[in-house]
């Protein structure tokens, strides 16, 4: 096996553990409190209200963005239907 193959199976290996994760009360809000609503990259950069820099959010670029927010979808969703919790603190 070459090394890109090598990175591909390790990233797809993490990409499933991400999906097939079981969630449970202290994991979901552990979930909610580090993933972001948003990406925090995106950012404005104004000197007297004139946008001097733009910087682009870099979260698609990360390869694991997709299961992340689908993991924080999955939290956010088992605390709201299955605890009963109000989850708009998380948003």
């Amino acid at each position: 096996m070459n090394n890109i193959s090598i990175v591909f199976s390790v990233l797809h290996f993490v990409r499933h553990q991400f999906e097939s994760r079981k969630i449970n009360s202290p994991l979901a809000h552990l979930i909610c409190r580090i993933i972001p609503a948003r990406c925090p990259f995106e950012r404005k950069i104004r000197v007297f209200k004139h946008t001097v820099i733009s910087i682009p959010p870099l979260c698609k670029l990360n390869p694991f963005y997709e299961q992340l927010v689908a993991l924080r979808f999955k939290s956010l969703t088992y605390l709201a239907e299955k605890c009963g919790e109000d989850v708009t603190l998380y948003c």
